[in-house]
């Protein structure tokens, strides 16, 4: 996979202030074009403004616009590939929805969405605007700089923000040194994002292998950071890396 290749207006991570991703097996097996993009940032996570709130109106706008009807959200390749991920991992995308269609479809309801703090909307703009179900995490509460996307067993535990305890059985999710802190469906509580956040990660889950799709929504999401939670040290980086001299051939194709 290339490193943020069409990324040009943020720097491409390193090593420094960047966590690392490992894909357990079965994604190797059964989900091999998943691409993600990893942002961080120092921000100022305030009181959603009014310029932001109309970015958010605006894209959901557009999105219902363009999607025309209910039906068509899950057309959508971000969404129809969460949706696919799910089956082939054991989970009912019905009764368990990934957050981006949930978005979509509460826009389509014309179902107002909750107000709350300029990254959580802004995550949300980049989701209603890509389809893809995005993670945000307040990096200061990860444990450890290793996450390990998995999936859930059963039973384990999982308090989802603002849903209690969530069977996560199924599920895709990244766990660090503690336990499991993001699925597309939820987030869990002891990572959320607050007012005290200044250290941000944000996961973007492209199951439809399109990289240059999700590196448009990283994009995206680092320009509306910038804009809109004054963020600095913006930093990206692309999983599952791939050897310089696979990433060198992939770039002579294109």
């Amino acid at each position: 996979m290339l490193l943020c290749s069409v990324c040009t207006n943020f720097a491409v991570e390193n090593v420094i202030d960047m966590f690392d991703i490992v894909f357990d097996d079965v994604y190797r097996e059964l989900l091999p074009n998943l691409r993600v993009v990893a942002v961080t940032a120092t921000v100022v996570n305030a009181a959603t403004s009014d310029a932001l709130w109309a970015e958010l109106e605006s894209v959901s706008a557009k999105m219902k616009e363009a999607v025309g009807e209910m039906a068509g959200i899950n057309r959508r390749s971000s969404i129809a590939a969460t949706r696919a991920a799910y089956k082939l991992l054991g989970k009912d995308p019905n009764r368990y929805r990934p957050s981006a269609e949930a978005l979509c479809r509460r826009v389509m309801k014309g179902m107002p969405l909750y107000r709350t703090l300029s990254v959580v909307d802004i995550i949300n703009v980049v989701s209603i605007a890509s389809g893809y179900s995005i993670g945000g995490f307040d990096a200061d509460k990860i444990v450890g700089n290793v996450l390990r996307l998995g999936v859930g067993r059963v039973g384990e535990p999982y308090e989802a923000i603002g849903r209690g305890e969530l069977n996560i059985a199924g599920l895709p999710v990244y766990r660090d040194a503690v336990g499991g802190i993001g699925t597309p469906t939820s987030d869990h509580e002891r990572t959320k994002l607050s007012a005290d956040t200044t250290h941000v990660l944000v996961i973007i889950n492209a199951y439809d292998g399109d990289i240059a799709g999700a590196h448009r929504a990283a994009d995206m999401l680092a320009e509306l950071l910038t804009s809109h939670a004054a963020a600095t040290n913006v930093k990206l980086r692309g999983f599952p890396l791939i050897p310089r001299s696979r990433r060198c051939k992939t770039k002579q194709q294109q």
